[in-house]
């Protein structure tokens, strides 16, 4: 299981809500991470796909992974996306799954939410919805989902073991966990990891890989597998405390039993 982190839930979030209220309201803003179009390259994203898509909804995506690169989507799958953001992903999920398919996008940043909403609008989805909440408690039914996704942001929630419980509650017998997040090489020493600063900088949250395998079996998913090494922040501003703790992304793909 994921250890017992000395971080106060309710003020994490507090931070994290105004770190990524500046990703929404100012794009092209500075961060410690990158964003946008230039980050779906490096990401190996669908070129064809993400140049269909406006500027609004690409330019706030701030991801580090594609959570599709172990296992593409299928059509008429129904998807949750924990930490759904300006609604990139899901936008790439609305696509992938088609019309026959449902893609919910779950977020507690309330300005996400207008942009991810706003953007579904003006693209005229009619498969894509968006609802607030946090990934601790879920919005979302019992066994709703075929896919949940998420993409950098399990790393940002204190309690990983509820996040993990409530991903399993949402999918169907046999359904498949896909997420993108940060695993660290060197251990984050104990005083860091108190450090909500470090925490929003995608450093203090993060888990060795071993960690993060054993978070997910904990929560009752089995075949669990994870892609190579990402190299998210080289060029980034949060580049030096990435390399100081050896921080990669990876994908991780489980399933739940049948």
């Amino acid at each position: 299981m994921a250890k017992t982190i000395s971080v106060d839930p309710e003020a994490l979030r507090a931070d994290v809500r105004d770190k990524y209220r500046d990703v929404a309201l100012h794009p092209d803003g500075e961060f410690h991470f990158h964003t946008g179009r230039p980050l779906a390259a490096l990401l190996e994203y669908d070129t064809a796909v993400v140049d269909s898509l406006p500027d609004r909804a690409v330019e706030s995506f701030a991801g580090v992974g594609n959570t599709s690169s172990l296992r593409p989507l299928q059509a008429g799958e129904r998807v949750v996306d924990l930490g759904a953001g300006g609604g990139f992903d899901c936008f790439v999920a609305a696509r992938a799954v088609g019309t026959d398919g449902q893609v919910i996008g779950v977020d507690m940043t309330p300005e996400m939410l207008e942009k991810s909403q706003a953007t579904a609008t003006e693209m005229g989805l009619t498969n894509v919805e968006f609802r607030e909440g946090l990934l601790e408690h879920l919005p979302v039914d019992d066994g709703w989902a075929d896919v949940v996704i998420s993409n950098g942001v399990i790393n940002l929630c204190a309690d990983k073991t509820a996040v993990f419980a409530e991903a399993y509650r949402v999918l169907r017998p046999g359904g498949i966990l896909q997420f993108a997040d940060i695993a660290n090489g060197k251990p984050v020493p104990d005083a860091a990891t108190c450090d909500i600063d470090l925490w929003t900088g995608c450093i203090a949250g993060g888990l060795p890989l071993e960690e993060w395998q054993a978070a997910i079996k904990s929560g009752g998913f089995v075949d669990i597998t994870f892609g190579p090494p990402v190299d998210a922040f080289g060029g980034s501003r949060g580049e030096k405390n990435a390399r100081a703790y050896d921080v990669h992304a990876h994908v991780f793909l489980a399933k739940k039993p049948a």
